[in-house]
């Protein structure tokens, strides 16, 4: 397929397109730099994604975009103008994408075309008290009506027949990037220790788990709608720091007070200190099989610190 990728340049963009290319896919990345690092089978595509322009008319040769655009949420405090940035660099790039894409809904041959647009499980709002699957409703929170906002700036293409699929992305797990590597770091120092009472869910996802659940999306017709992209056993904030320390070797000690984060992040802050307990309900019925289901393989692979051999089994 010859596909279209926005955010492409970003943590799961760049480990997604390797993916394409080995697939077979023609990759064209949307960027605003003039020369991109892309991989080889990769072309660069000058654009800006909250702007019209000429890479608009690219889509209409394409079978397929993925559409990972969106401003870093804890890129700085939310205040007002910031607040406007995350709201349009995700709505006004996804609305653009989904009217294109609704102007020559169909590949050739007649399949409709397919959006893989990336969403959040800030979608359900904060809550630990219940586990969450796609059908449970929308929160009310800045974040709940971001991603509802989101979510729905793909209408034009839903309603022309064009597949629409929705990863509602949990933490992100990588070993450079993203939180795992800021929440280990601490760790290292023998300083770590949980958020406030750690009873906070986490729900995770390896990086080779999101990029095979986006893959998924792609390549199989029946996976339509918003699909969670979290592991199948999410964590509290406390296990996540256990794990850490027992992987690592350090103490679990150094509790972080909620109301230091709220100091430091200010609203952003809801992001760390509130938890949601999401399983990724429609992926295991439609039968993704997760590489990293369980945490504790998840971070030893990422951490680099392979289990150790077992005695007894020698």
């Amino acid at each position: 397929m010859r596909i279209l990728v926005t955010g492409g340049t970003g943590l799961v963009g760049r480990h997604l397109l390797p993916r394409l290319v080995e697939a077979g896919h023609t990759a064209l990345v949307l960027s605003r730099q003039a020369n991109p690092p892309l991989p080889a089978g990769c072309t660069a595509l000058s654009g800006d994604p909250t702007q019209d322009g000429p890479w608009l008319d690219q889509i209409g040769d394409c079978d397929a975009v993925i559409n990972l655009a969106g401003e870093n949420l804890l890129g700085r405090r939310w205040r007002r103008s910031f607040k406007q940035r995350l709201i349009s660099s995700r709505i006004e790039s996804t609305r653009r994408v989904a009217e294109a894409l609704a102007r020559n809904p169909h590949r050739t041959g007649g399949a409709p075309k397919i959006l893989v647009s990336a969403s959040a499980i800030g979608y359900y709002g904060p809550t630990d008290r219940e586990e969450l699957d796609e059908e449970s409703p929308a929160g009310n929170d800045f974040l709940a009506t971001l991603c509802v906002d989101w979510e729905k700036a793909a209408q034009p293409a839903r309603d022309a027949g064009v597949r629409v699929v929705h990863p509602r992305i949990g933490m992100v797990c990588d070993r450079k990037e993203g939180a795992l590597p800021k929440l280990a770091r601490p760790f290292r120092w023998f300083v770590g220790g949980p958020v406030g009472d750690g009873k906070q869910w986490i729900s995770w996802i390896h990086i080779e788990d999101l990029v095979g659940l986006i893959m998924f999306a792609l390549e199989r017709p029946e996976v339509s709608g918003p699909i969670n992209a979290t592991a199948p056993e999410p964590l509290t904030n406390w296990g996540i720091s256990a794990l850490l320390a027992h992987i690592l070797h350090r103490p679990n000690w150094m509790r972080v007070p909620k109301f230091m984060l709220r100091i430091l992040l200010g609203e952003a802050a809801t992001v760390v200190v509130n938890g949601q307990r999401v399983i990724p309900r429609q992926a295991l019925k439609l039968g993704y099989v997760f590489r990293y289901a369980e945490p504790e393989p998840a971070l030893r692979d990422l951490l680099n610190r392979p289990k150790p051999a077992d005695p007894a089994a020698g």
